[in-house]
């Protein structure tokens, strides 16, 4: 499976269309659990979404062709199950999610003996589509239509430190930290960022209901790509500073069952100053009670 799952990683899910996007998710034998791997996917997949208007969101389990009809219903839809979970985690409205289903098993069809672990391994897993909410108008026409000044809140989700502090943080917002820059090419942050990373680092071990995401940014690269970290030759710079922040946080008293981390190499440039790309964000998966 370890096999299989690093050869799909090269191959992009996010199926276009003008109405649908789509994304699998690929398990272990047996299993239900997400793996890492496919959890991070399954974050980017689910980060994308969070500027378009959704109309729903259909879930179906499938498992491969071993085990009884009865044994394999019952794990397609825990497979379905867990990712509807994972969507309402990272912030989805579970009101969007209308198809949760377990499909069973699908059935072996091999052109030769050596295919058949690879065909089982793409067999056991779950489809995801998301359907895009159609306008009622066109958008040159509803904007003519009015002589109103419509001011657009660019992102309306983004929170600050004072909003932990506050407690007035909930699901799937997002806290975007201004004041913490990485050094060019590099995983680590600038020394001007000290301050800041200190002071989240307080506010989280004291806020310990707030459970999160931390996910990585790069600037300068093409076509969406990750830049390479200098330090280690790998391009995973994204990824490196979402896990430099983490193990920081970490090391400070904030208990790693609280946080995750994830690189979403550049696909969401902000724009200006390149600076402004090398940066972090985190996204508010659960606050649990006081």
């Amino acid at each position: 499976m370890k096999y299989l799952i690093a050869t799909l990683l090269f191959v992009t899910q996010f199926g276009f269309s003008q109405s649908e996007f789509t994304h699998d998710v690929y398990f272990d034998t047996d299993k239900y659990v997400v793996p890492l791997t496919e959890e991070n996917r399954l974050i980017l997949f689910i980060s994308r979404l969070d500027t378009i208007p959704l109309e729903k969101v259909s879930i179906y389990g499938f498992t491969d062709d071993r085990g009884s009809n009865a044994y394999n219903l019952a794990l397609s839809q825990n497979r379905a199950d867990a990712i509807k979970q994972m969507f309402a985690t990272y912030g989805i409205n579970s009101n969007l999610i209308t198809n949760v289903n377990g499909k069973g098993e699908i059935l072996l069809k091999v052109l030769n003996e050596e295919e058949v672990y690879k065909i089982r391994g793409l067999n056991r897993k779950v489809e995801i589509i998301v359907t895009r909410k159609t306008p009622n108008k066109p958008i040159k026409e509803a904007i003519s239509s009015t002589k109103k000044t419509v001011v657009i809140d660019k992102n309306p989700k983004d929170k600050t430190i004072e909003d932990i502090k506050k407690g007035t943080l909930k699901k799937g917002d997002k806290i975007r930290l201004t004041n913490i820059y990485f050094k060019t090419s590099y995983s680590y942050v600038t020394s001007e960022s000290r301050k800041t990373l200190e002071e989240l680092a307080k506010v989280l071990v004291k806020n310990k209901n707030v459970y999160f995401t931390i996910q990585g940014h790069v600037c300068c690269t093409k076509n969406k790509r990750d830049a390479v970290d200098k330090k280690t030759r790998k391009r995973n710079l994204s990824s490196a500073r979402a896990k430099y922040i983490y193990d920081y946080l970490a090391r400070k008293g904030v208990d790693k069952r609280r946080m995750k981390f994830v690189g979403l190499r550049r696909n969401f440039p902000l724009g200006g100053d390149p600076k402004f790309d090398r940066r972090v964000e985190i996204l508010v998966t659960y606050i649990g009670k006081s």
